[in-house]
């Protein structure tokens, strides 16, 4: 099947599978995007010329513009310019893979725009909520989930006669590199240890957030949005081996789950050939070769980020964009080595504090929450 995609964050590890899923499916690849990584870009440009190209950080796009001034591809520059590739794209399908809020606007540029998401970020769904949907709904257009979470839940759902026999939702996580340890055996690891993740390979960012279990939480949050199903019928499972990569409960208890390899371009292909299915790009799963399967319930004093994010969704309206914000202020911070791991879950909950109570809100609203919740990780550190 021939199709025309656009990747924004390509530079990334979802960018750089998905790039790898277009090649072999013979996509093609008509804009991507990044943060500042020029160089990386400039190879992705040369290797499979799109139309369109643009990095958020207008000095690395200037420099871009000189060393691919000899291609046909336009080069946007700045936050406008990454929103501009998403909406100029011939794209039947756009991946939003950016981390971070930043990744909200291009998410609502791909749907008005009328393309295909295929969702890889999972803060435009956590702080954007209901304007994310609201503009799918008013396009026509899906959103396909490519977290291999939230796709797993996707297929387990597939062919249900309605969402009325849903009883509830497992999310499985793999505990990060931190499962079993006290809150005192944590309290001085370093950024270092934290990016430690027993299975998977990710960025810094979204690594850490898995080993405090706030991405976890941000799961929980983006599949409340996603298929319509209320936090406390949401559960989460820590399954260290992460072959079982979600489950959902019916009425009747039975249980459906979707298992696979560790590898991200399975969901990637899937949100791509969705409703079709193509030979994998990664090889069998073999679970006389895995010999067993081990669930652990999660420990949500240790892991005090969860219980935040829940609080934050069962609040609902600002809250869960309050506490994304704080979150990546304070992600950042113990990254650079200027607050401690256990600092996490209190700083980010200096966000509730500074969260207007409105069910209805606009992208202003969040952008100013943004801002507000950030602060509190400062004024509170």
């Amino acid at each position: 099947m021939k199709k025309t995609i656009a990747v924004l964050g390509s530079t990334g590890s979802i960018g750089v599978q998905s790039l790898d899923v277009a090649e072999k499916s013979g996509y093609t690849v008509d804009a991507i995007t990044a943060n500042k990584d020029f160089k990386t870009l400039e190879a992705q440009i040369r290797k499979f010329k799109p139309r369109f190209a643009a990095l958020a950080d207008t000095a690395a796009a200037a420099e871009l513009r000189l060393r691919v001034r000899d291609t046909a591809t336009k080069v946007y520059s700045g936050a406008e310019g990454v929103c501009l590739c998403a909406e100029e794209s011939d794209a039947d399908t756009a991946i939003d893979s950016i981390v971070g809020l930043a990744g909200l606007l291009p998410a609502m540029k791909i749907l008005e725009s009328g393309k295909t998401l295929a969702l890889a970020n999972k803060e435009a769904l956590v702080a954007g909520g209901h304007l994310v949907l609201d503009a799918a709904k008013k396009t026509g257009k899906q959103i396909l989930p490519v977290d291999s979470e939230h796709s797993a839940i996707f297929q387990c759902l597939e062919g249900k006669p309605s969402n009325k026999a849903l009883k509830k939702i497992i999310l499985t996580a793999s505990g990060g590199p931190f499962f079993g340890k006290t809150k005192d055996e944590i309290k001085n690891v370093t950024a270092a240890d934290a990016l430690k993740h027993p299975t998977w390979d990710m960025g810094a960012k979204i690594t850490i957030d898995s080993a405090s279990m706030f991405n976890k939480g941000l799961e929980l949050i983006e599949a409340h949005f996603l298929f319509g199903v209320a936090p406390e019928d949401i559960d989460i499972l820590v399954h260290r081996e992460s072959i079982i990569h979600s489950m959902v409960m019916y009425d009747d208890n039975s249980v459906i789950a979707q298992l696979g390899l560790s590898d991200m371009r399975i969901p990637i292909q899937y949100a791509l050939t969705y409703p079709e299915r193509y030979p994998s790009p990664v090889g069998e799963l073999d679970l006389s070769e895995i010999g067993k399967l081990t669930f652990f319930k999660p420990d949500y004093e240790v892991f005090d980020c969860l219980g935040i994010c829940r609080e934050a969704i069962t609040r609902g309206g600002l809250y869960p964009a309050a506490v994304n914000s704080a979150n990546e202020e304070a992600n950042r911070l113990f990254r650079e080595g200027k607050i401690g791991f256990t600092d996490l879950g209190r700083l980010i909950r200096t966000a509730f504090s500074v969260t207007p109570d409105k069910k209805d809100y606009t992208l202003s609203d969040i952008f100013e929450t943004d801002k507000a919740a950030r602060q509190a990780v400062h004024d509170n550190i």
